[in-house]
C-alpha cells in the first residue's frame, strides 16, 4: 500500500482536508500524519519521531509555514512534495485584508517569500483553473508544476433531503464566516429591497465583519442572525431553507475560488444563487439552473430571489437539477480521478 505523509499543523476537520483524506483512502493510499509542536521546529522534530519514508509528502491548505521543513525531508528521502495551499498568503494579506499596498516593500517581500516556498514543491495544487493562472502569473509557479483539484463536498454528509414545503415563510440562507469576499453586505442590501415579501433572510455564522453587518441590518425585520452550529449539523439546517446563497463579494479572491458553501449546497440538492465567476467550468457557468448574479449587485440578487419565491413549486425541481450538476462536475468520482492523476504526475516527475 503506497503511503502519503500529511505534514504540518493542519486542521484535519476542515472540509478540504476531510475530502482529500477520504480520496486518498478511496485510492488505496495509507495516510500518516506528522503534526509538529510548531512549524518552526518541524524539521528537527521529525528526527525525534523517526518517521518512516513515505511515497509522497503532502502539505495541506493554509500551511505555507510548513513547506520549508517538508521540502527538506522530501529532498532527504527523494520523494515528491505536493503542496495544496488553497489560498495565497500574499493575496490574502494584500488584496483581501488590505494590509499593505500592492507596490509596497512589505507586499513585495511577502510575494517573494511565498513564491520561494512554492518553488520548493514538485506539485502545487490549485482549487480552480483561474487560481492556477494566479499562481503562475503572480507567484511564478511553473505551469507544468500546477494541477487543479476542486474542493468538492463530503457527499456522505451533504446529501439531498426532502425539500421545504413551497409555502411562506420562505427562507433564504447564507452561512459563513462573514469575510469580505463573501459580500454579506450585498445580501443585506438585497433583503432591504424585498421587505414586502414573506421571506426570512437568515445569516448564520460569525466572523470579523459580523458586527458591521448587524449594524447595517438594523431596522430590517426580515433579516435574522444565527450563531455557528456544529459542522455535522449543517446538512439538516440547510434542508430547512428554500434557497441557499453563495458569495457576492468583489475582491480578487472572490474571482478565483468556488467556496465550500457552493459545493455543499449543490451536493445537498438545494436551489443556489451566487455570483458569476470564471472559476466555474464554462459549461456550468452557462447553466440556468444555478442563479447567477453579477458580483456586488444587490439589485440583481433581490430580483432573482423575488422571481424564484414567486414560483415556489419550481424550487424542488431546481434543487434536483442542482445536484445533477454537482454529480457532473464535482462528484467524488471526478475528484478521485483528478487526485489519481496528480499523484501519478508527482511520482513521474520525481523519477525524472
Amino acid at each position: 500500500m503506497p503511503s502519503v505523509l500529511w505534514w504540518g499543523r493542519s486542521n484535519l476537520d476542515y472540509s478540504r482536508n476531510r475530502v482529500v483524506i477520504g480520496l486518498f483512502s478511496d485510492l488505496g493510499w495509507r495516510v500518516d500524519f506528522f503534526h509538529p509542536v510548531a512549524s518552526q521546529i518541524g524539521l528537527f522534530e521529525a528526527y525525534l519521531h523517526r518517521l518512516n519514508k513515505p511515497d509522497i509528502i503532502w502539505v495541506s491548505c493554509f500551511r505555507q509555514r510548513d513547506i520549508l521543513s517538508a521540502s527538506y525531508w522530501a529532498n532527504k528521502w527523494g520523494v515528491p512534495l505536493i503542496v495544496d495551499p488553497l489560498i495565497s498568503a500574499y493575496e490574502k494579506e494584500v488584496f483581501e485584508r488590505n494590509k499593505w499596498l500592492p507596490n509596497s516593500k512589505q507586499a513585495k517581500k511577502k510575494r517573494f517569500w511565498e513564491a520561494n516556498l512554492f518553488s520548493k514543491a514538485d506539485i502545487i495544487i490549485a482549487d480552480t483553473p483561474v487560481h492556477a493562472d494566479y499562481f503562475k502569473e503572480e507567484l511564478r509557479v511553473k505551469p507544468d508544476k500546477i494541477c487543479v483539484l476542486y474542493v468538492g463536498a463530503e457527499t456522505d454528509l451533504f446529501t439531498p433531503m426532502p425539500p421545504s414545503l413551497p409555502q411562506p415563510p420562505f427562507e433564504v440562507l447564507f452561512y459563513g464566516s462573514f469575510l469580505k469576499l463573501q459580500g454579506v453586505d450585498v445580501i443585506v442590501k438585497a433583503a432591504q429591497k424585498n421587505q414586502d415579501l414573506d421571506i426570512k433572510w437568515v445569516l448564520l455564522g460569525d466572523g470579523d465583519l459580523r458586527t458591521d453587518i448587524e449594524k447595517e441590518a438594523r431596522g430590517l425585520n426580515n433579516i435574522f442572525f444565527e450563531p455557528w452550529i456544529k459542522y455535522d449539523e449543517l446538512p439538516v439546517r440547510i434542508a430547512k431553507a428554500h434557497v441557499l446563497l453563495g458569495i457576492f463579494g468583489t475582491t480578487l479572491k472572490s474571482d478565483l475560488v468556488i467556496p465550500n458553501k457552493v459545493f455543499q449546497a449543490m451536493a445537498a440538492g438545494r436551489p443556489l444563487i451566487t455570483r458569476r465567476s470564471k472559476a466555474y467550468p464554462l459549461s456550468l457557468g452557462k447553466s440556468n439552473v444555478i442563479g447567477w448574479v453579477p458580483e456586488g449587485d444587490p439589485v440583481s440578487l433581490a430580483a432573482l430571489v423575488r422571481k424564484w419565491i414567486k414560483e415556489p413549486c419550481k424550487l424542488a425541481l431546481r434543487g434536483k437539477e442542482t445536484r445533477k450538476l454537482f454529480d457532473v462536475f464535482f462528484s467524488e468520482e471526478k475528484l478521485r480521478e483528478m487526485l489519481k492523476n496528480i499523484l501519478e504526475k508527482a511520482l513521474y516527475r520525481k523519477d525524472f
